[in-house]
């Protein structure tokens, strides 16, 4: 009964060995750079003595690790994929039906990748400043000179990203791979110095340390949070890999050499080597290490950069697909790689917001503050997600899925109101973006709701239109007219005929289809429908990461028997200019009208967006009132 049923998913292909090198950069890059600054600031907050606290964290951090990570995303949540995308967008999409959205889930969806958005980009921040921070150790000097390194660290990654992720790709795997051999092979040094570190382990330790230090214990699991922040992204990207890969990974190489890391730092704040206000995990090597260490810590933290804004650039994708953002500019940087795009607006925003923070707050000490409290919320959102996965697709009983849900919902909550107490210190940045986020985001979808309802108000049915042209003027070449609706006649056709009187020999009603799974295969992409009097209509259907291309698709398909010459086609596109309706019958509220109004004067071109040639397209304006 717990088991979910068998459903198709779509595997990548490649042996696991080398899949599983890909993973361990691409989704492993947070978690895996998670030990550089998750102790010491869980050490900053604690209180007690140094055993006690070594102990005590040892075992939250551990626990947080098996409970949140392994058990809940890569043994549960994995298995609720999207034809094999994840992340809390497809799961959205998975559980509502076309036709039948369900507002509600939707909403948890919308806010969620908004959280995603608002902490996306600390992580480039804080890992980048955490690895650079370990230079103070062997070279006192550098301390001065560490923030204006990081600075240019991440203005370079931000500036190389229309470039494409394939360099750095190929670094991803082998460079991950030695970082997690070297840490934990430090870790197991300290750990045999120090074997009864071990004992930690026993789940007791951790909750005999928040039962004894009240709030202030409490509020240590905010910190302790940082070991697993990269959970909700490992869900995200298992698109890229499929999840055998990435189980395999996690459970063979990422989750032992974590704990031994752990292990091996808590060792040596146990021991008391580990003087106050000092990173104990630049202390696992000896002095001639550290400088080492330090470089493949910002390679490292490099790669969980990338990582993050490569997430971001496949959220938006996904975004725009199931008409939560308006269009973008996507450019796919690799022919083999459909994962590896770039989308520019969102790359220099984040580049913006990323700089702002690090020169903001200054070290990561202050960031460590501000990091966690959005992406705990998602996890949060997620669960709610999972218990109506659990009851409405895999069908379990409701007292099963009530336990199992409500169980990671209790964990999930604590680690919310944890890092709740962090909003004065910084911890309200992420959620002032999130907010912002969803607000944009909400108002677009309404807005657009809103704008195709009044389209709708002035078309007509298609059906006797096109027998009331049967004795029009013709002239040559074929005519396509891009609708949301199959069933009534596109606002651009009725100008047309109405200024022009005329119509084209081929007519064509052209929808384009968003479906709620990730790919739609070529062989079901399109369907043409000859209509009569040399009207068709031709239906494209895309999935959410799937960016749509017009000309290929027409050129696949044929009318009566003749297929498309772009030379004699011509693209017919109703360019809405939305205005203010009446005092007396508004249809959105001021601020969502503003919002919505601003959004759509910086859409990208539908030309450019669907990727027709601009030298064949005839726009007709349209005034639109809400």
């Amino acid at each position: 009964m717990l088991t979910p049923p068998a459903l198709p998913r779509r595997e990548v292909s490649g042996p696991v060995s080398v899949l599983m090198l890909g993973a361990l950069g691409v989704v492993y890059g947070d978690i895996g750079t998670s030990p550089l600054y998750t102790l010491k600031t869980a050490l900053e907050r604690a209180g007690g003595s140094a055993p006690e606290v070594a102990y005590g964290m040892l075992s939250l951090i551990v626990w947080t690790l098996i409970i949140t990570t392994s058990v809940k995303y890569v043994a549960l949540v994995m298995r609720a994929d999207n034809d094999g995308e994840g992340g809390i967008l497809a799961l959205m999409a998975r559980l509502t039906v076309k036709g039948y959205e369900r507002r509600g889930l939707v909403a948890i969806g919308i806010l969620g990748a908004a959280l995603l958005f608002g902490d996306g980009a600390i992580t480039p921040a804080i890992s980048v400043l955490s690895a650079l921070e370990g230079l103070k150790l062997p070279v006192p000097a550098v301390a001065p000179y560490v923030l204006p390194l990081a600075v240019l660290v991440l203005l370079a990654l931000f500036l190389l990203q229309h470039k494409g992720t394939a360099v750095i790709g190929h670094l991803f795997g082998p460079v991950m791979a030695v970082w997690f051999l070297a840490i934990g092979a430090l870790g197991a040094i300290s750990v045999l110095a120090h074997p009864a570190i071990l004992l930690a382990l026993d789940p007791r330790h951790g909750l005999h340390y928040l039962t004894t230090h009240g709030f202030a214990g409490f509020t240590v699991l905010g910190a302790v949070f940082l070991s697993a922040t990269g959970a909700e992204a490992l869900y995200a990207d298992m698109g890229h890999f499929g999840a055998r890969p990435i189980r395999f990974s996690w459970y063979g190489i990422v989750l032992p050499m974590l704990l031994l890391n752990y292990a091996g730092q808590a060792a040596l704040v146990a021991a008391g080597a580990v003087p106050a206000g000092s990173n104990p995990f630049f202390l696992l090597g000896p002095d001639w290490l550290q400088l080492p260490l330090v470089a493949l810590a910002t390679a490292a933290t490099i790669i969980a950069s990338q990582s993050i804004i490569s997430g971001v650039f496949s959220m938006t994708r996904q975004a725009i697909q199931l008409g939560l953002c308006p269009r973008l500019n996507v450019t796919q940087t690799s022919a083999t790689g459909y994962g590896q795009i770039y989308v520019g607006s969102v790359n220099w925003l984040l580049m913006i917001f990323t700089l702002g923070l690090t020169l903001g707050f200054g070290s990561s000490d202050k960031l460590a503050a501000a990091y966690g409290i959005a992406v705990s919320f998602t996890m949060l959102l997620t669960t709610l997600l999972m218990y109506k996965m659990m009851r409405e697709q895999w069908h379990w009983r409701r007292a099963v899925a009530i336990a199992v849900a409500g169980s990671l919902a209790l964990v999930d909550a604590s680690f919310v109101f944890a890092n709740l107490t962090k909003v004065a210190e910084g911890g309200w940045v992420p959620l002032v973006a999130a907010s912002m986020m969803f607000l944009l985001m909400v108002a677009w979808r309404t807005g657009r709701h809103a704008m195709l309802h009044e389209l709708e108000r002035e078309t007509i049915p298609l059906d006797p239109f096109i027998r009331s042209m049967v004795n029009e003027t013709k002239v040559a070449g074929t005519a396509v007219y891009l609708s949301h609706r199959i069933d009534s006649v596109p606002v651009a056709m009725l100008h047309s005929v109405e200024h022009y009187h005329v119509l084209h020999q081929r007519n064509v009603i052209l929808s384009i289809e968003t479906e709620r799974v990730p790919r739609v295969a070529a062989s079901e992409c399109a369907s043409v429908t000859a209509l009569s009097n040399d009207f068709y209509r031709i239906v494209l259907r895309y999935g959410f990461m799937q960016h749509p291309d017009i000309p290929v698709a027409l050129a696949h398909c044929t009318l009566g028997g003749q297929g498309f010459d772009m030379m004699q086609t011509s693209f017919f596109l109703s360019r809405g200019s939305v205005g203010r309706a009446g005092v007396a019958m508004p249809r959105l509220n001021p601020l969502f009208y503003r919002v919505f109004a601003w959004m759509r004067r910086n859409e990208t071109d539908a030309t450019k967006f669907f990727r027709i040639p601009p030298n064949r397209i005839v726009e007709l304006g349209a005034r639109i009132e809400l």
